[in-house]
């Protein structure tokens, strides 16, 4: 075990270290700490969960308490994949900078661009930034990168996940050439290998565990649900909650839609829940954040935005609700437990819909997980599909919201639509009396026509007075057709329309032609 005081941190980051109660290093941070300091490129390939904030974080305060930040001109730029890692680094740096004069300002979508811009003008040490919002600062001529000493490029696999490799790309060649760069990853796939072998100098490669692999402290569970019904899944999650006795957990899921449908039923069902995913509002998710780690909330349900970025040493439990699309994925949820030395315990979800993704997490991780069983009855409900209103019924009381619908088939050319379907819930004995039978139909008596109304005859006109008598009779003019509209002809008597003109010759046409005598 490696001691901080090993490792060449000046006295002020020291204290700073021991003040949070750490004393011995991890071994990303062990070997990455000396080689930064020494002012060399670092390729850091570490699992989640390893200390790899801390790893950049220090010596990039030791080297940057030499010197002085100038306006709009940052010194050191971390670049984070999402807003929740980018606030995790600035808290990190807040932590270990405390004794030191160095400035910093957080770069995040969400947040109002003013107040990021006088934070820019009076000067920072440290920009953290995700990279659309630094980008649009670049743009919008606030923004200067020409003073950059060190790069850090944090969770690069997921930047690659989240398609911001060529912005990365952007962002190095705006640098100077001549700054240290600390790139860090826990995969490392051959878009992530091309860029370290373009952008940076003979780095330094530390790698403290194979890729993609997961902690030793995490015991990983598998729960086989035999359908791939939303409420059987529903169901085997509230009895491994349960089961389980969580003091925090996270569920994670693979689309937005389903981490509120989740939120919702686990919040129906009597347990403190709340959803975290993209499209909720900045404010709802740092305050939903900041109650689970602060222990006012007990179970955070997210998407993969959440996978990265999470350092919650509490978190006991992590449920997978969906297995994921990408393999790699799984790594980054588990890594959520298990931190800091600390044990942890997950469960993945697998319904014979997840077969595919099963596997690729098999093959990944190299090992399966041992099966966990329920003891739970799934035939207490079918599922029962009727054609008909998007909506029907009142409150379903699993799911939180009213009734499931099928969702929308994309417009476009080439694509049907499809009709719309409700999900509903019944008993396996009450499918015999939804079902309609021959039988049945035939027992229908025929629907009969209803009967024509009988238009009732015109009222005949009122006689002319004496004064409407002896007006003089206005000369009869022929009615003009509205433009654009065809005037409705009249039929001959085999009841068929007449094609062209019938007998009425257009004025142009009787016309002479030009030059006619």
């Amino acid at each position: 075990m490696t001691e901080f005081t090993d490792l060449g941190l000046s006295p002020t980051t020291l204290q700073a270290v021991a003040d949070t109660g750490y004393t011995t290093a991890t071994p990303i941070q062990a070997q990455a700490i000396p080689v930064a300091l020494a002012g060399q490129d670092v390729l850091g390939i570490a699992q989640t969960g390893t200390g790899k904030t801390a790893a950049f974080t220090l010596p990039l305060i030791d080297r940057l308490q030499s010197g002085r930040a100038k306006a709009r001109m940052p010194r050191a730029l971390v670049i984070a994949p999402t807003r929740e890692l980018a606030d995790q680094v600035a808290a990190s740096f807040e932590k270990y900078a405390k004794g030191t004069k160095l400035s910093w300002a957080l770069l995040i979508g969400g947040v109002s661009f003013g107040d990021q811009e006088k934070k820019l003008d009076r000067g920072v040490d440290v920009l953290i930034a995700t990279p659309g919002r630094l980008l649009d600062h670049f743009e919008r001529g606030k923004l200067l990168m020409t003073g950059v000493q060190f790069l850090v490029v944090d969770e690069a696999d997921r930047m690659l996940d989240m398609g911001f490799i060529p912005d990365i790309e952007r962002i190095f060649k705006m640098t100077p050439p001549k700054k240290q760069t600390l790139f860090f990853s826990a995969t490392m796939p051959p878009e992530i290998t091309r860029l370290t072998k373009q952008f940076l100098r003979d780095p330094v490669r530390i790698e403290v565990a194979r890729p993609a692999t997961t902690n030793a402290n995490i015991t990983q569970l598998l729960v086989k649900v035999p359908s791939s019904d939303p409420k059987a899944k529903r169901l085997a999650l509230r009895a491994l909650i349960e089961k389980a006795g969580i003091e925090t957990g996270i569920v994670f899921c693979n689309r937005k839609t389903e981490v509120d449908i989740v939120a919702k039923s686990l919040k129906v069902h009597g347990y403190d829940a709340a959803p975290i995913h993209g499209d909720l509002d900045q404010t709802q998710r740092m305050k939903t954040l900041a109650d689970f780690r602060s222990g006012a909330l007990k179970i955070l349900v997210a998407s993969d935005v959440a996978a990265r970025g999470l350092d919650i040493p509490a978190v006991s439990h992590v449920f997978n609700y969906d297995v994921p699309h990408h393999a790699d994925d799984y790594v980054h949820r588990i890594g959520r437990t298990g931190r800091a030395g600390r044990t942890g315990i997950t469960y993945m979800l697998v319904t014979p819909a997840d077969d595919k993704g099963f596997d690729k997490v098999i093959k990944l991780i190299g090992s399966t997980p041992d099966e966990e069983k329920l003891d739970l009855d799934y035939s207490n409900a079918v599922t029962v599909k009727r054609e008909g209103d998007r909506k029907r019924g009142g409150r379903d009381r699993d799911r939180g919201e009213r009734g499931e619908r099928s969702e929308r088939p994309a417009r476009g050319r080439g694509r049907g639509r499809e009709r719309a379907e409700e999900t509903v819930e019944a008993p396996a004995e009450a499918v015999a009396e939804i079902v309609d039978t021959p039988a049945m139909a035939e027992e229908r008596p025929a629907r009969e026509r209803r009967p024509r109304r009988e238009r009732e005859p015109k009222a005949a006109a009122p006689a002319p007075t004496a004064v409407e008598a002896e007006r003089p009779a206005r000369a009869e003019r022929p009615e003009r057709p509205v433009r654009g509209v065809q005037p409705v002809r009249d039929r001959d008597d085999d009841d068929r329309r007449v094609v062209g003109f019938g007998s009425d010759v257009p004025a142009f046409l009787a016309r002479p032609p030009r030059g006619a005598k």
